[in-house]
């Protein structure tokens, strides 16, 4: 067996046997246009020879003043990040537009432990941030605005907070409370009036359980607290009272977390008859409950769901709030591309678009 070498072969060492420069060597793998082929082949070979593999990556990179990939940091789990379609079409819209670009992307997700999460931020060799769907009071942003890097925001947190943290940091999402309020408004305008809310955490370690609009107002998610706040401004333009409405906290937006929720939700006396749910995973979870107590929906219950994620909604027949999940993460990647650039990103973006989606989960409430 050959000995294994005492160092990793270095570029100096392939341009010593040929008798060129370190630079000639380099310029065979970043520049060879600036080489004769005959040249380039023999650097190459020789290398090959020695067992050099060519310029580090990261090093080449760092030279150039960038590394060719944008940090995703996120609250979840990685594994949620291909669990749920929500998130799947957000990454695919970054991707995309990255790739275009040369650039690739490192996934920087949730841990339970803080100092493993901003060390992850810290050591992240990457161009950029794009900082997805955090609480207000979460520390990694603070990590990431110290890096002086390029930072993007998705969704959350707001742009008055992020206005309070570092001026100017581009952000890209909808505005979901009036959007929730649509979506109220619809089954109240079917004649519902006792409802049920299933939602989402509303903190970084939520507990499971029933919130009251004390709670609901203090959640330091801001979609959580807008969809919540939506929902309790239709209902109250009708003169109905939003602490009677109970809401409840799951932990994760999974099928899991709606059976949950649902189950309490729908013991309550008098039972509601439309569930108001913040995610469509979510609703998921509840159209199962409601199989299982015999309700039909819509006609025993109606459900109504938020994003219109691809294919759960439309599988499921659910109404729900559409909105671009994929044109979120296209223009989160190609703001922070045009950062990384130097070049002028426009003007803040207006909140993108969503549209009430009627399908065949809501109807009239029943007759009694």
């Amino acid at each position: 067996m050959s000995p294994m070498p005492s160092r990793r072969p270095t570029a100096r060492d392939v341009a010593a046997e040929l008798g060129v420069s370190a630079k000639t060597v380099s310029n065979a793998y970043s520049r060879p246009d600036q080489l004769s082929a005959e040249l380039r082949e023999r650097i190459l070979a020789t290398a090959a020879r020695l067992g050099y593999p060519g310029p580090h990556p990261v090093a080449a990179g760092l030279r150039r003043g960038r590394v060719g990939a944008i940090g995703v940091a996120y609250a979840n789990r990685l594994s949620y990040a291909f669990d749920d379609p929500v998130a799947r079409a957000l990454l695919a819209g970054m991707t995309s537009v990255a790739e275009s670009a040369g650039a690739g992307l490192l996934l920087l997700p949730g841990s339970s432990d803080l100092e493993q999460r901003i060390a992850a931020i810290n050591g992240a060799v990457v161009d950029g941030l794009i900082i997805a769907s955090l609480p207000d009071d979460d520390p990694l942003l603070r990590a990431a605005i110290a890096r002086r890097l390029p930072i993007v925001v998705v969704d959350q947190p707001r742009p008055v907070r992020l206005a309070r943290l570092a001026p100017g940091i581009p952000w890209v999402g909808v505005e979901d409370r009036p959007a929730a309020a649509e979506a109220a408004e619809h089954v109240l305008a079917l004649g519902h009036e006792r409802l049920g809310v299933v939602s989402f955490g509303l903190w970084q370690r939520p507990a499971r359980g029933l919130v009251d609009p004390a709670a609901q107002q203090a959640a330091t998610y801001a979609v959580s607290r807008d969809r919540l706040a939506g929902y309790r401004d239709a209902l109250e333009r009708r003169g109905l009272d939003w602490s009677r409405v109970p809401v409840f906290q799951g932990v994760d937006s999974t099928p899991e977390e709606g059976e949950a929720g649902a189950a309490v939700v729908l013991a309550r006396t008098p039972r509601p008859t439309a569930l108001l749910c913040l995610s469509d995973r979510l609703a998921e979870g509840a159209l199962r409950v409601a199989g299982r107590l015999g309700l039909r929906v819509p006609d025993d219950l109606s459900l109504v769901g938020f994003d219109d994620a691809v294919p759960t909604a439309a599988v499921l027949g659910l109404t729900t709030v559409r909105q671009p999940h994929r044109g979120k993460g296209e223009h989160a990647a190609r703001v922070l591309l045009a950062l990384r650039d130097g070049a002028d990103p426009g003007p803040p973006a207006a909140p993108l678009p969503t549209q009430l989606v009627i399908r065949r989960s809501t109807g009239p409430v029943p007759s009694a």
